[in-house]
């Protein structure tokens, strides 16, 4: 059973990222604080929960949490700046729209106090202590909301890419290197939202 909270005394935001080994599109956050006494019979790490699952789970996220924000860095800026970097920077960005009150967050709500990290690494952000948590999404409700957020805003905007890039299955491998994504690239080359930096075959 996941827990409700890392520390009882301070406000908590959940953090966790999708899409670092994908070839194509964005690297996405998300940050999330949850009321102290939350409970969900569904939730868990995104990885373990249908995409079924996943939308409905979504939905109560989005109504019960007491604050909750999404951020995404490029594909050129992952390029430019590398994967690891990146991932930290869309974090951070998350966590900066819950400090500047551009996030979806209920009146009166105080800003984070605590960041719960999914992994072992973290570049500190200014000011708020924070706590990394090896496979956080499967031990701390927050950061497996934040997974689920995360992971259902990419999988969205992987289908809209693919629209446009029909032949690479974005829709299902929404980005990984699979044995379709591998081909379409082998066939047709990278498109624009490749990561060049990124070995493609």
């Amino acid at each position: 059973m996941l827990k409700p909270y890392y520390n009882a005394d301070v406000i908590e935001a959940g953090l966790d990222e999708v899409g670092r080994g994908c070839l194509a599109g964005p690297v996405v956050a998300a940050a999330v604080i949850l009321p102290r006494d939350y409970s969900h019979p569904f939730l868990n790490d995104s990885k373990q929960l249908s995409a079924k699952q996943r939308k409905a789970v979504k939905i109560d996220i989005e109504r019960d949490a007491l604050a909750w924000a999404v951020a995404e860095v490029s594909h050129e800026q992952i390029d430019e700046i590398n994967i690891l970097k990146a991932s930290f920077l869309a974090m951070h960005r998350a966590v900066d729209q819950l400090m500047i009150g551009v996030d979806h967050a209920r009146p009166g709500v105080a800003r984070p106090e605590h960041l719960l990290v999914d992994g072992n690494r973290f570049v500190p952000y200014p000011m708020i202590p924070h706590t990394c948590i090896v496979k956080g999404d499967t031990h701390y409700l927050s950061i497996a909301a934040a997974s689920v957020l995360a992971k259902t805003y990419r999988d969205d905007l992987m289908e809209q890419l693919g629209e446009e890039f029909p032949a690479y299955g974005w829709a299902k491998n929404v980005g990984y290197p699979t044995p379709i994504h591998r081909a379409a690239i082998r066939e047709f080359g990278p498109t624009k939202y490749h990561r060049m930096s990124f070995r493609l075959l």
